[in-house]
């Protein structure tokens, strides 16, 4: 699998952005007054229909974005192209999507960045896949993992709708393959800047990662429990190879902002996942150990040895498997 980057793609290619008139294929998103939102793609002669009656595609296609439209029932709509954000909520789904405020946090505390090469697994149903295609540019590369075959068939349906690309025409910087990392990634000789893990038992790619990450990139998995966060960073730490872990997760709160009426929304997005970073020590190094000893019992209750930096496999097992 190459590693170069694209250099025969314009620096403006690929963005996901489009512009001009609307055209037969592309997704719409509609919004009516109470703020509903539907989103399909344009197809010439067809109607949508809500409970506010039905609108004419052809009445759509053509138009600058940005307008509003009335249905037979007079209901009105505020017509746009999704943003990026907007789509990956209301892709066609095979898995759950990372949603986009954690993808927002992947790009940032991963440090995504034009030109990257950048290890992806699993792919899911391509929600991340289209926010890294996007933060590395025409210029990086994306290459991702999927176990699942009907999941990869879904990521590559929803990628290749949001960037505009054909089965003639693929995306320059994605590579998607089916199989495990454990095994695909070092037989593919991938050399990479980042790598990004979400899958049920990311602390069994540790050492494939390892081994693929250049000095000072970054691994950062995306868990959900509070098991998997615990088993992953106790994991990084006994390898030796990473810096220390750092994990956290980001809650969404909206706001209610209507004349005097200025309060929390009564929705919020809260727990999603937790988010594990570690950057890779060069060959033959080791990070310093962390001084802080753990709580009693952090280990075991008969535990009274070595800090979790020194910890063997077999006292992770006993803490996992008790």
């Amino acid at each position: 699998m190459p590693d170069a980057v694209n250099t025969d793609v314009p620096s403006d290619a690929w963005s996901g952005v489009h512009r001009g008139p609307l055209r037969v294929g592309e997704w719409v998103r509609l919004v009516d007054s109470k703020g509903r939102k539907h989103n399909f793609e344009l197809v010439e002669g067809k109607r949508f229909f809500s409970n506010k009656g039905h609108l004419d595609h052809d009445e759509i296609i053509g138009r600058e974005e940005g307008f509003t439209l009335k249905s037979s029932a007079g209901g009105e709509y505020l017509i746009f192209r999704p943003l990026l954000s907007e789509f990956v909520v209301s892709m066609p789904r095979g898995a759950a999507v990372i949603y986009p405020k954690d993808s927002a946090q992947i790009v940032a505390m991963a440090d995504i960045f034009p030109g990257a090469i950048v290890v992806e697994a699993g792919v899911g149903s391509g929600a991340l896949t289209c926010t890294l295609l996007r933060a590395v540019g025409p210029l990086g590369r994306v290459h991702s993992f999927e176990r699942r075959e009907e999941f990869a068939a879904v990521a590559r349906q929803n990628v290749t709708q949001f960037f505009g690309a054909t089965d003639e025409r693929p995306h320059p910087s994605w590579q998607l393959e089916l199989g495990d990392l454990a095994e695909a990634l070092p037989a593919s000789g991938i050399k990479a800047d980042r790598i990004i893990l979400d899958m049920l038992a990311p602390w069994e790619c540790v050492d494939a990662t390892a081994d693929a990450l250049s000095p000072g990139g970054i691994l950062l998995a995306y868990v959900a429990t509070t098991t998997q966060l615990s088993r992953f960073v106790e994991t990084v730490r006994v390898h030796g190879g990473f810096t220390e872990p750092q994990a956290w997760e980001s809650l969404v709160r909206d706001w209610h902002v209507e004349g005097l009426a200025v309060r929390p929304g009564h929705k919020m997005i809260g727990h999603t996942a937790f988010l594990v970073t570690a950057r890779k020590m060069a060959p033959g190094e080791r990070a310093p150990r962390k001084q802080r000893r753990p709580a009693p019992g952090a280990y075991g209750v008969d535990y009274m040895g070595p800090r979790p930096a020194d910890l063997p496999e077999q006292v992770l097992e006993e803490k996992f498997d008790a």
